[in-house]
């Protein structure tokens, strides 16, 4: 009986990996229109099961203040910050209905996003109006 169990574990953890890896939730490393990296966010899942964004490290300006956000963001450190919330997931591989906040002009921007490349790959398009009239970045997952 300990074979049994033991086996159906480790035959089923792959699935386990396999499904974490297609859900946005985990660290992912910003990179720009560009390809320059931009900080590292970790993307949870709040108690409303929405998923919520946090810079945990800057690239390129460690210690920057959000000088253009409005608020109670203004004048606060962007590591910390939370930049993404309220996604929901929509579809298979899908989320939308969110937000997220662009620290660079502190503009805030409807978002939805998309798994890519086995989980790998996070599509972000963050957009004003209709998602036509907007700009897609692709971020890259660190865990």
């Amino acid at each position: 009986m300990k074979k049994l169990l033991a086996g159906m574990v480790l035959m089923s953890s792959p699935l386990w990996v396999m499904a974490q890896t297609n859900t946005p939730i985990g660290t992912w490393q910003s990179v720009d229109e560009d390809g320059a990296k931009k900080a590292v966010v970790k993307i949870t899942q709040d108690s409303n099961g929405d998923l919520r964004g946090t810079i945990i490290k800057l690239n390129q300006k460690p210690g920057a203040l959000c000088e253009k956000c409005e608020g109670d963001k203004k004048g606060k450190p962007i590591e910390g910050m939370s930049i993404i919330w309220s996604l929901k997931k929509v579809g298979d591989n899908a989320w939308g209905e969110g937000a997220i906040m662009d620290p660079s002009n502190g503009k805030t921007y409807k978002l939805k996003a998309e798994m890519a490349e086995g989980g790998q790959k996070l599509k972000l398009r963050g957009f004003i109006g209709v998602s036509l009239f907007g700009r897609t970045q692709t971020w890259n997952r660190i865990d």
